[in-house]
């Protein structure tokens, strides 16, 4: 499959591609920046496989070699795994990094724009990026949200991380214009913990629904995306009980040390997987394998509508 962009497809994304067949974008920061070798990639292939057999076609993008994977075979996938020093790409360094030539894992922000370059409209992942607590201070907003509200991709997460500002990420989120819709429940998920006590703007109970408002969305010509915030399953949730103190103890200790920017995110979850003894990583590996679950019946929806 050729393109004028510095875009390449794996075999398996191009047949599917060429056939009209379901596809999920799936992001790379998790295989980077979310855990060390092999678990990394054990987990990556997890989730692809979930893709598989929930009847869709994973594509895990990343930046190699001066181009965009969409869809990265065995041997990629395990290359990347083993790169300790891939960089953590969003809209603002996505360009410099392939003119570089240089090994990149692909955020939020910067899988929806790979998946629409590749033209994937459903893309899984854990849970996004938002305004950070005292954003009022250090303007601390993820791109995101602004990406959200200008390319068109079906976000599926486990809502918002819950170590941001909730209820400022949701009034961003508003104010852009972009839909977010839980699936059903009526109240906002918080990333390990079913609830965040803030009620959803908008719920849904199918994945036909979610797929026909993605489809009309665009005959609309609205711009921007949506994002489905898919509860993490009860059996596999931290209560907002149980995690909201080793959160605020995290935020307390990076604000203590100074740290900011894009080293933020990376510490505060590293912190509370070890306040919490392991299980903040494993409730992150079962919600990103339900938005799989999700993503999949999606996009498996939205090629039957056509």
């Amino acid at each position: 499959m050729t393109t004028p962009l510095p875009l390449t497809f794996s075999p398996e994304v191009a047949e599917a591609s060429a056939a009209g067949a379901p596809i999920v974008a799936l992001e790379s920061t998790i295989i980077t920046h979310g855990m060390p070798f092999p678990q990394n990639l054990e987990t990556a292939r997890r989730v692809e496989d979930t893709v598989r057999a929930a009847g869709a076609v994973p594509a895990t993008m990343a930046v190699m070699g001066g181009a965009i994977h969409a869809g990265l075979d065995a041997a990629t996938l395990e290359t990347l795994a083993r790169t300790p020093d891939a960089l953590k790409l969003s809209r603002a360094d996505l360009a410099a990094c392939l003119a570089a030539g240089r090994t990149g894992a692909t955020t939020v922000a910067a899988t929806m724009i790979c998946a629409h370059l590749a033209g994937i409209e459903v893309f899984a992942t854990g849970g996004i990026g938002g305004v950070h607590r005292g954003a009022e201070d250090s303007f601390d907003i993820s791109a995101d949200l602004h990406e959200l509200a200008q390319t068109p991709v079906t976000v599926v997460a486990a809502g918002a991380k819950a170590i941001l500002d909730l209820p400022k990420t949701l009034e961003v989120l508003e104010t852009l214009g972009v839909p977010v819709i839980a699936y059903g429940q009526d109240e906002f998920p918080a990333f390990w913990s079913r609830s965040s006590g803030l009620p959803a703007p908008l719920r849904m109970d199918s994945a036909a629904e979610i797929a026909a408002a993605h489809a009309l969305k665009a005959r609309l010509g609205l711009k921007g995306g949506q994002l489905v915030a898919n509860p993490i399953l009860e059996a596999d949730e931290l209560p907002r009980a149980v995690i909201l103190p080793h959160i605020e103890a995290a935020l307390a200790e990076a604000d203590a040390r100074g740290i900011a920017a894009k080293a933020v995110t990376p510490f505060l979850l590293q912190r509370i997987f070890e306040l919490t003894g392991g299980h903040s990583l494993d409730a992150n590996i079962a919600l990103v394998l339900n938005n799989a679950r999700l993503a999949a019946g999606i996009a498996r929806a939205l090629i039957e509508m056509r």
